[in-house]
């Protein structure tokens, strides 16, 4: 009966080594933090894809030689800052692209500007970047009317875009 319970021994101290030292079929790894992802319409997405990569590297000077290269009309600036934009009544061209230089100066609270129709059907959408730091958007021509800009994150950041 001692040999018995000695072998028991031996065979439970194996098993819980074998236990102990075997490695899991999986590693754990926590979940990406979700950043939400801007979307753009179908006539909006090849200059919501060229802003991206032109606006990678946001700077004065690249924000000087968009508008100095042509082509993209007028440049509004918005700022946002303590939540808030720092205008809410501003006005374009219609039917001319234009450009948003938007500067975001609450330190890592995320914003954007998008632009949405008088039916609330979102038309354009910056990219989403926490501040402090800056984009410049290039947004396609307008119809003459009435929008709404909005920061994406917090709706309650609101402006009138009158395209004239």
């Amino acid at each position: 009966m001692r040999r018995f319970h000695a072998l028991s021994a031996i065979a439970l101290i194996v098993a819980l080594a074998a236990c102990t030292s075997a490695k899991p079929g999986w590693t754990y790894a926590p979940a990406p933090s979700a950043t939400p992802l801007p979307s753009v319409s179908a006539s909006a997405s090849a200059s919501a894809s060229a802003s991206a990569s032109a606006s990678a590297e946001p700077s004065a000077s690249a924000s000087a030689s968009a508008s100095a290269s042509g082509g993209t009309g007028e440049l509004l600036e918005i700022s946002a800052q303590n939540i808030q934009f720092d205008t809410t009544q501003e006005a374009v061209p219609a039917d001319t692209a234009f450009q948003i230089h938007f500067v975001n100066n609450d330190n890592g609270i995320p914003h954007n500007v998008a632009i949405h129709d008088q039916g609330n059907a979102e038309i354009f959408q910056g990219e989403i970047f926490p501040g402090v730091a800056e984009r410049t958007y290039d947004v396609p021509a307008l119809a003459a009317g009435e929008y709404t800009f909005i920061c994406t994150v917090h709706p309650n950041m609101t402006g009138t875009l009158t395209a004239e």
